[in-house]
């Protein structure tokens, strides 16, 4: 069992949805149950599984709770881009939130690689 409260990653990913759900704000009002719904979902998701897979008995088990966070952060991205596609929002905060999740990417692929080699 690991302290997901300590992973730098698990802290990077909640500041992350936090920066996102007050630019998600500014969204159109009649996508509130589309793209905003869907890319918040999906990026809490984030968090959420590098904290089960923290609390699981296993490293096998960690590493694959970390395989469903890097897959719902590869999700959030295509989301955010089509968001930047039907301009929703600025291209300066699609950048700043396309930078955050790439590092949240490589490092649960950097986490992965200790936890899923054992």
């Amino acid at each position: 069992m690991h302290n997901f409260r300590e992973l730098e990653v698990w802290k990077k990913s909640i500041a992350l949805c936090k920066t996102y759900y007050f630019l998600s704000k500014n969204f159109p009002k009649d996508e509130l149950f589309g793209i905003t719904s869907q890319s918040r979902r999906c990026l809490y998701s984030i968090p959420s599984n590098i904290a089960e897979g923290a609390g699981r008995d296993t490293d096998a088990q960690f590493s694959n709770f970390l395989n469903i966070a890097l897959g719902s952060s590869f999700e959030f991205e295509t989301q955010i881009i089509i968001a930047k596609e039907c301009e929703f929002f600025p291209l300066e905060n699609f950048e700043i939130v396309l930078k955050e999740i790439h590092h949240i990417q490589n490092m649960i692929a950097k986490l992965k690689q200790v936890y899923g080699n054992k």
